[in-house]
């Protein structure tokens, strides 16, 4: 057989379909659409979207790809309605979700998932009576990703509004999930009929308060056996009385908060208490100012001992508490131990001890599931944190350049870091080392967005803005004490220093100043300079 002769159609069916099948669909639809092969054609449209279709154009890098208008309407006109039976969920743009809805039937259609949502979206959908409404009685899993943007408009005009229409909407709605910074609910003092359900089972929500917490969990909700929570606040000063009684149907819990005094043992605990069936169990807490660390013997005592069926535990706390308040220094190795002693191996811990008067304790399990972590100080395990997209490094030990290459490499996919350290680095102390001396390999953080150098000792600003020592091909925003920033550019005309500042659309600096043609100059994409008391 002459080889040169055989062409992709000459395959048979079989290894057409195993070769698409390894593409994206939305991939394969594209490029099939205007080759007029019915065979293929045919082919395409049994191996693709039996069950999802995938709209979402925004990628990983929250680029925008665009699509031609002529494509588009052939999606909508030629290709929807002829899949639209085997199609059980839709992963939309809320921008493109009406064209996209209103193309065919769906009637096997069961789960909605809808990215970037917004307050005008919300009004048109679901404050006044829209065509696309005919859909929702048929929907039992719908998931909502708020845009997030500065505009908290969610908290200032529907404290109560997107999350009771939705339930009222989509009577059978089984799993919900609304997630992003502007999705925060407010339930105190409102209604038992506010967000109520006897169906609903699962549910992903975002709390502004810990009384909301417990306004969600007083049984308007009896039927719900998965929550996650993430809770904004966990500060409660309200005379409401809610229902306490335990909940008897809750396998599995999830609870991210920031405890800002004693709420761990006050609030956290109490609630944990309440649920004796529950299975997993995902904890992720920050205590600011507990009096001792937590440790495992803490955990056992107050949570696992209360729930005999759990079998799935995945924690990461974070305690800072004062030194003095403790007996004595502990170590790593106290703390571990405290672990090893009820039957837990897969724990890791970090003690941190600053000398500004501060001890932070890391305790959590493995591997490490979260996405972000703070703080962490010079030492810390040489694990993977490839989860981890937030980072802040906190020490009284000054940080040097082999600490940020050790960050790089344990922290892969790091998106914003935050560096809080006064000392100097000991290795660019002299005026030569300071300027264009290269002494180590570059530093590489190639997913690096968000950067804050505000409460640094110079020496750090030099560090991430010299391209021979740190690389950040896609840092867009920058927070730096402004004469910092001004030294280590050298009035905004230093070579070394300007790659790392070119792609910079956001720069945050403590007050108001006037900028020169060299500052612009430097900052060739900036869209706006802020100002901040503090970080």
């Amino acid at each position: 057989m002459n080889q040169s002769n055989v062409s992709l159609l000459d395959l048979p069916n079989e290894i057409l379909i195993t070769i698409l099948k390894k593409l994206d669909n939305m991939d394969v639809l594209y490029s099939i659409m205007n080759i007029g092969n019915q065979r293929l054609d045919n082919l395409v449209l049994e191996k693709t979207f039996t069950k999802t279709l995938n709209f979402v154009l925004t990628t990983l890098n929250d680029d925008i790809v665009s699509i031609d208008d002529s494509i588009f309407n052939q999606l909508c006109i030629n290709i929807l309605p002829r899949i639209d039976y085997n199609v059980k969920s839709l992963i939309l743009e809320s921008v493109s979700m009406e064209r996209i809805l209103l193309a065919a039937d769906y009637p096997n259609l069961t789960e909605l998932k809808i990215f970037n949502f917004n307050e005008p979206i919300f009004a048109y959908y679901f404050a006044v009576e829209s065509p696309i409404q005919r859909f929702f009685q048929q929907i039992t899993d719908l998931i909502i990703v708020y845009k997030d943007d500065k505009n908290t408009l969610l908290m200032k005009q529907y404290p109560k509004g997107v999350h009771g229409c939705i339930l009222k909407f989509f009577e059978n709605l089984k799993h919900l999930s609304i997630t992003g910074l502007n999705s925060i609910l407010s339930l105190r003092n409102l209604p038992l009929t506010t967000c109520s359900s006897s169906i609903l089972y699962k549910l992903c929500i975002n709390l502004n308060t810990f009384e909301d917490c417990l306004a969600l969990l007083d049984g308007r909700l009896k039927q719900l056996t998965t929550v996650i929570i993430n809770i904004n606040s966990t500060d409660y000063h309200s005379p409401n009385v809610y229902n306490m009684d335990d909940l008897l149907n809750m396998k599995c819990f999830s609870l991210k908060c920031r405890c800002r005094k004693n709420e761990y043992d006050t609030k956290i605990l109490p609630l944990l208490r309440r649920m004796p069936n529950l299975e997993e169990l995902t904890l992720n807490i920050i205590n600011s100012k507990r009096i001792t660390f937590v440790d495992g013997t803490q955990i056992n005592n107050e949570i696992l001992i209360h729930m005999p069926r759990l079998y799935k535990f995945i924690f990461n706390i974070n305690t800072r508490t004062k030194p003095n308040d403790l007996v004595h220094y502990l170590s790593n190795d106290d703390i571990q131990r405290t672990f090893t002693n009820i039957g837990y191996e897969q724990v890791c811990c970090i003690v941190n001890y600053v000398n500004i008067g501060i001890g932070i304790c890391h305790v959590f399990s493995l591997p490490f599931m979260f996405d972000y972590l703070e703080y962490i100080g010079n030492k810390f395990p040489p694990i993977d944190f490839s989860h981890v997209v937030s980072l802040g490094v906190y020490d009284s030990v000054p940080f040097e350049h082999e600490f940020f290459i050790r960050i790089g490499r344990f922290f892969p996919f790091l998106k914003e870091l935050r560096v809080i350290n006064f000392e100097s680095q000991s290795h660019i102390s002299s005026e030569l080392n300071f300027h264009d001396n290269q002494l180590h390999s570059i530093v590489e953080y190639s997913h690096l967005i968000s950067l804050i150098l505000m409460t640094v000792h110079i020496d750090y600003v030099e560090q991430f803005l010299n391209d021979r020592k740190t690389h950040l091909p896609r840092l867009t925003t920058l927070t730096v004490d402004y004469d910092q920033l001004t030294i280590v550019t050298e009035n905004f005309t230093r070579d070394i220093t300007r790659l790392n500042c070119t792609k910079i659309k956001e720069l945050t600096i403590e007050e108001s100043r006037e900028h020169s043609k060299d500052f612009y100059v430097y900052f060739p994409l900036l869209e706006s300079c802020l100002c901040s008391d503090s970080d």
